[in-house]
């Protein structure tokens, strides 16, 4: 037996202590969501330093065990000079929280070094797009006061900046990472612990079961699955990775392209993230930068968001019944047996205890640390898998504890932006010029606001392109008139969105190899597929009543409701080219014409429209009834 290196050995006990770190973090932010902090500078800075160094450490022994020594001697400097960094933070933080402190040369180049070494793990974590927004944010910070028009500021000296991004609560350890650490973290660790106790697998089952006699079979399937996972997880790419692994073979086997079976998924799971009631941890996100309770927001999202997977599902369908793809066998369909019901209550129980939890007054936070405790409980108890086997609880925490100091790392680099923007007012000018350039007209305003959301969004995870996004676009839409939660959730949409939309598109990308076909043309699908998803924010801003909580009337959400509904019919038989028949070019124009003419905000057009669409819709109606109806069978001839 071949004996292993010291280099070799060494790197499995790092990782092994990489292990424990997570897990640590894990249970910390379940006990923060269920106890609180006794320090708000160990909450926020003790979280990044564990979060960071977990991340350190299992480079150093992946690298360890795989013989990388230069690549080694990088992590290690990287780990020192973080030490250093939160070692001086810790030195100075008392005075720094007096006002009573001088800077010294050496702290500013610590804090500059600090922010390196953020800058790095981002870039591993999430790529280049984050650390060039976060790297342009420091230099103009630096040096805008030689930038013309709206972008000149006042200057800012080296000192006066790291004091604000690196040695204060404005910056990297500013209020979102607290939000994080309180909030978002144990939500993470939830849909990590689902997992582990065996409900995923499970609630793919029941998606499966639900859906698999639907022409679209395991593409809707796919939508389901996505869609309840997405609300948990606030990563798209994640999402993508964790369902698609099972649901994009077996769309292909159906008989979709691989291009579109990829786009499906990409769709889907980016859905997941303005689903309520977790929207990928954004909901909570917003309630702490808007002060709109938790609750209100989860109302505010909900209809859109249906609305969107039934485009998704329509879509689907139509695209199946033109290409003849017929639906799964009766016997090929998992059959749900006791145990599955069983185990769906691990999800639905713990789901049902937050939302009780809320609606009685407590936190978000005690309702995901409730829901943690009795996710746990409920696998333990339900599955013997479980019991046979307590340590997958473990590594759930570990994956968890991954996740979150990802999270964590994304957030703290945001918090380089947030500093900067604070510093130089760029958000509010920049709503000033949105405002000049567009006038009076709403329309433009959200025109340049969907572009620029989609821009700053690329690439990112949806808490930071959610930050971003709102930190530079939010004020000029609220000072349009718009309603704050439909605002906030403009924003999020079109940051989710960026997700799909070449030629960054993150979960095409994530996407591609599991279909094993091109990113750009998958993310492509996932846009024509998701094409509601880029109308209903602006429906929302004109039609209020869609969010139910604001400008809200019975007649107003009826008469919206209708008209989504006819556009979501109209643009999916438009983009399949069928509806109760092969449909030609004039029809498909005419029928992408009327979903659009259904939604201009002026009444007469509206009226017009929707008398239109509804006269398609029934004419298609009545195509399908007539071909179902069984063809009489011919008489035989007669004998002469």
């Amino acid at each position: 037996m071949k004996q292993r290196s010291w280099p070799s050995m060494l790197g499995r006990v790092l990782s092994a202590t990489a292990a424990l770190g997570a897990i640590a973090l894990a249970l910390i932010g379940i006990w923060v969501a269920g106890y609180g902090s006794p320090s708000e500078t160990l909450l926020r800075v003790g979280t990044f330093t564990l979060a960071a160094t977990v991340l350190l450490v299992a480079a150093i022994g992946k690298r360890l065990e795989d013989g990388r020594p230069i690549a080694i001697l990088a992590d290690v400097l990287l780990l020192a000079v973080l030490a250093v960094s939160i070692w001086r933070y810790a030195q100075i933080g008392e005075a720094l929280e007096t006002g009573l402190y001088f800077f010294q040369p050496s702290d500013i180049w610590i804090g500059l070094a600090g922010i390196c070494v953020l800058l790095e793990m981002t870039r591993r974590a999430f790529g280049m797009p984050l650390v060039i927004v976060c790297a342009l944010s420091l230099g103009y910070a630096l040096y805008g006061s030689v930038l013309p028009w709206i972008l000149q500021h006042g200057g800012y000296s080296l000192e006066q900046v790291m004091q604000v991004v690196w040695y204060s609560f404005d910056g990297v350890f500013g209020g979102p990472l607290s939000v994080v650490v309180t909030l978002i973290l144990v939500f993470i660790v939830f849909g990590s612990l689902l997992e582990a106790i065996g409900a995923g697998p499970v609630l793919l089952r029941f998606a499966f079961a639900a859906t698999g006699r639907s022409r679209g079979g395991p593409a809707h399937a796919a939508i389901a699955a996505s869609g309840v996972f997405g609300t948990m997880s606030g990563s798209v790419s994640g999402n993508v990775v964790g369902t698609g692994v099972m649901t994009i073979p077996m769309i292909i086997s159906r008989g979709f392209p691989a291009r579109y079976a990829g786009g499906i998924e990409a769709a889907a799971s980016s859905g997941g993230q303005f689903m309520p009631p977790i929207m990928g941890a954004v909901a909570f996100i917003m309630s702490d930068v808007t002060g709109i309770p938790y609750m209100t927001i989860c109302l505010a999202a909900l209809l859109p968001a249906l609305f969107y997977y039934a485009s998704l599902f329509v879509a689907v369908h139509l695209e199946a019944v033109a290409r003849d793809i017929r639906p799964i066998p009766r016997h090929e369909l998992p059959v749900i047996n006791r145990h599955d019901w069983r185990m769906s209550l691990c999800f639905v129980l713990p789901l049902a205890l937050m939302l009780v939890v809320m609606m009685s007054g407590r936190s978000p936070a005690m309702a995901g640390f409730w829901a943690v405790l009795c996710a746990v409980a409920l696998g333990i108890i339900l599955n013997p898998a479980v019991r046979r086997k307590p340590q997958v609880i473990v590594e759930g925490l570990r994956q968890g504890g991954i996740a979150a100091a990802q999270i964590v790392i994304a957030v703290a680099a945001i918090g380089i932006v947030i500093g900067v923007m604070n510093m130089t007012g760029l958000g509010l000018r920049f709503a000033g010029v949105i405002r000049d350039v567009a006038g009076d007209s709403l329309f433009l305003s959200l025109i340049m606001m969907m572009l620029g959301s989609l821009v700053l969004g690329m690439g990112m995870p949806t808490v930071p392109a959610y930050l971003i996004v709102i930190l530079v676009m939010g004020p000029a839409i609220e000072m349009m008139g718009v309603p704050t939660v439909i605002a906030h959730l403009f924003v999020v949409y079109f940051g989710v969105l960026s997700s799909i939309t070449p030629p960054v598109a993150i979960a095409a990308f994530a996407a591609a190899p599991i279909a094993k076909a091109n990113p750009v043309a998958i993310g492509i699908d996932a846009c024509r597929i998701a094409l509601i998803g880029f109308i209903i924010p602006f429906v929302m801003v004109y039609n209020p009543s869609l969010s139910l909580v604001t400008g809200f009337t019975w007649a107003g959400l009826i008469w919206v409701c209708l008209r989504l509904s006819l556009t979501i019919w109209l643009f999916s038989t438009g983009f399949s080219g069928y509806a109760a028949a092969r449909l030609g070019a004039p029809s498909r124009a005419l029928r992408f014409a009327l979903g659009f003419g259904v939604l201009i905000p002026y009444p007469a057009v509206e009226a017009a429209a929707t008398a239109l669409s509804l006269w398609v819709v029934w004419t298609d109606w009545r195509s399908r009834a007539r071909d179902d109806q069984p063809t009489p069978k011919e008489e035989p001839a007669e004998a002469h």
